[in-house]
């Protein structure tokens, strides 16, 4: 394990600075993550085996003292002084975490067991971000916390699905062996700037397809139901759970409440971009739920947190990026012919 870049030296840290710990902090999610703790003056040490993070994601970061990144896999054991840890590590889309379905679990279950303990040995807090995954094709609706999901255990999305299960059973053996103080978080669909082009889910997919003036593809008939949160209201929910005080040592469900069909996305999105793209259907992957809407009552009473982002406030942004992507790509393209 070798630091890539530093701006800062690593040193023993102040009583005044959070040492935090972000694996898999160069992906969507991490990176803002990182942006998070570092405008609020932490020291952040990013790491990131770029399995689908990316470094572009982190230039903007650099300028920041206390930030540093290392390429490493948390599938092998690292140890590093930290006084937080926040485990973001996994492909999180299918078509990502299905290209290698060992590794993924391999990522879910030993490098969670790599993180909690070395949260043991610097008695640190972690927090590990789950997934609504972790309910399966549901039979209750919404889904609360307590609901013990319906999830195929040999299916094609079982290496996400089973393996961020497994790993919340780490989590809470971990804090009822050691008294570990853990926080775990089950998210639902998330999008906005820095999700890739390629991502595989339905926000990023529709959005580049539409610019590109290709076919909208729909899986299924497009009745199925997702709720979609925005970037920054997710990673609002994860401060207030990471410092919630009591500490919340359950599950606790983030994600927008908002229902939406997926061909009611496809149909905003094609309005947004004014776009002259079909809509098509295609057969529904095996074991794609058909219903995902999270019962955030918990985070709303004990976190006093709630979405505050409106879908089309937060798709106009996402347009506006993948609008800037394409727009690099296409120039990159001219300068190479």
């Amino acid at each position: 394990m070798s630091i890539v870049f530093s701006s800062k030296n690593l040193k023993p840290l102040s009583t005044s600075r959070r040492r935090i710990l972000v694996a898999g902090g160069a992906g969507f999610l991490g990176s803002h993550l990182c942006e998070r703790l570092l405008i609020e003056g932490n020291t952040v040490l990013c790491v990131d085996n770029f399995s689908t993070g990316r470094l572009e994601n982190l230039r903007h970061l650099r300028g920041f003292e206390g930030f540093s990144f290392v390429r490493h896999d948390i599938v092998e054991p690292l140890d590093l002084p930290v006084d937080e840890i926040y485990n973001l590590a996994c492909p999180a889309s299918p078509p990502h975490y299905q290209l290698d379905p060992i590794h993924t679990m391999k990522t879910s279950v030993i490098g969670s067991l790599n993180l909690l303990e070395l949260a043991v040995r610097n008695q640190a807090r972690i927090f590990q971000a789950s997934t609504s995954e972790v309910y399966g094709d549901p039979h209750v609706h919404p889904q609360p916390e307590a609901y013990w999901g319906n999830v195929n255990s040999f299916g094609p999305r079982a290496c996400y699905d089973e393996g961020k299960r497994s790993a919340e059973t780490l989590f809470y053996d971990f804090h009822k062996q050691h008294r570990l103080d853990i926080r775990v978080v089950r998210i639902f669909n998330t999008y906005g700037p820095r999700m890739r082009p390629d991502d595989g889910r339905v926000v990023s997919n529709f959005i580049v397809q539409a610019l590109k003036g290709e076919d909208i593809t729909i899986y299924g008939d497009g009745s199925q139901s997702r709720s979609f949160c925005y970037v920054d209201d997710l990673i609002e929910g994860f401060h207030r759970l990471m410092y919630a005080e009591p500490a919340i040592h359950t599950p606790v469900n983030i994600g927008n409440p908002g229902e939406f069909t997926v061909r009611e996305l496809a149909e905003r999105i094609v309005a947004m971009t004014g776009t002259k793209s079909k809509i098509v259907y295609h057969p529904l992957p095996v074991d794609d739920p058909r219903q995902r809407r999270p019962d955030i009552s918990i985070a709303k009473k004990e976190l006093g947190w709630e979405p505050t982002v409106a879908l089309e406030d937060g798709l106009r942004s996402t347009i506006a990026y993948f609008e800037r992507q394409l727009t690099k790509t296409s120039a990159k393209l001219v300068e190479a012919a």
